[in-house]
């Protein structure tokens, strides 16, 4: 007997935020990512400790009018919400009561297990948001890796890419694109 093809479900994300709301997901880390359900890594002490000093750097860098959002949703459009591990917005935590973000200035995931996923998926799907800042902190090699200039890429999983990466590793100093003198030394991003 011929099986049919298995058909994949695409979600949007008013109904994955319908779903969230009325707590479908509750006990499960999820992340809308162009229309999938992804279940998120479990994040184990070394992954969480970068967080938070990749967090403290960032706020140490930024100007008043400037906030660092951490592990909360992003809305980039309509079939993706993705939850990175810090983004930077203008504005005050106010200014988001009513709805997630939808063009954080940068954002930085920091990468160990999710290293792949995070430079080919999320990159892609970041550089289709016109996302102008998209950071690396690759725990694995021990580098900041920077993308910038989003540009099409029909070989990319969502059709765009970044046309520049480079990777750093201290002593050297990353300004932060969109932020007027914000420059973080790269020692204060890696353990």
């Amino acid at each position: 007997m011929k099986q049919a093809p298995l058909t994949v479900r695409r979600w949007k994300r008013v109904e994955y935020d319908r779903l969230v709301e009325l707590g479908a997901f509750d006990r499960e880390p999820l992340e809308l990512i162009g229309g999938q359900l992804i279940v998120a890594e479990p994040q184990g002490a070394y992954h969480s400790s970068s967080i938070r000093r990749v967090d403290y750097a960032l706020r140490a860098a930024l100007p008043p009018g400037w906030i660092v959002s951490v592990q909360s949703p992003v809305s980039l459009d309509d079939e993706s919400e993705p939850e990175p591990d810090l983004a930077v917005l203008v504005g005050t935590v106010d200014d988001y009561g009513h709805a997630h973000p939808t063009s954080p200035t940068l954002v930085v995931e920091v990468a160990e297990s999710s290293l792949r996923f995070d430079r080919r998926d999320k990159g892609s799907l970041y550089a289709r948001a016109g996302l102008q800042d998209y950071w690396i902190v690759n725990l694995v090699d021990r580098v900041l890796e920077v993308y910038r200039a989003p540009a099409p890429d029909p070989s990319a999983p969502y059709g765009w890419s970044y046309q520049s990466v480079v990777r750093l590793t201290p002593p050297a100093v990353v300004e932060l694109t969109g932020v007027s003198g914000a420059r973080v030394a790269v020692a204060d991003l890696l353990p």
